[in-house]
């Protein structure tokens, strides 16, 4: 008997290629009629903290002004949005389908130490970032060390 090293991600993997092949195999045929499922999903969110914000960078390509909306309420903050499918392709034309359309909506716990009517938000290149400055009380404060 020989000592072989374990891999864990060797049976997954596997399991990857064995689902992808399900799915290409099942989607290529007819699609739902005229009621094609709409996939949930949450857009990827990067979350940051300076000494004066808290800073969140929301993936939203494609996305309009007017298909997001960004509010603070009891110190959570909520991102709700909506991205339609494009109807400029006929469905039974479709081989695949990896984007993902629907609605959103994701919430954020907030701390206590924010100023939520000072809340900025801008929308770039497909990518919405907010900027929640902290409460003049939260930031750091450097204090000197006597030396005696």
């Amino acid at each position: 008997m020989s000592i072989t090293k374990w891999t864990p991600l060797t049976n997954l993997i596997s399991l990857t290629d064995r689902l992808n092949r399900l799915f290409d195999e099942g989607f290529l045929g007819e699609m739902e009629g005229e009621h094609m499922p709409l996939t949930r999903w949450q857009p990827a969110t990067d979350i940051y903290e300076t000494k004066d914000s808290y800073n969140f960078k929301i993936e939203l390509p494609g996305f309009k002004k007017g298909d997001v909306n960004v509010e603070i309420k009891d110190n959570a903050l909520m991102i709700k949005g909506e991205k339609k499918m494009d109807n400029e392709v006929k469905k039974e034309n479709y081989h695949r389908i990896e984007r993902f359309y629907g609605s959103f909506q994701r919430t954020f716990q907030l701390p206590q130490n924010v100023e939520a009517d000072k809340v900025k938000a801008k929308m770039e290149s497909g990518v919405l970032e907010i900027v929640i400055p902290k409460s003049e009380k939260a930031k750091a404060k450097s204090i000197p060390v006597e030396v005696k």
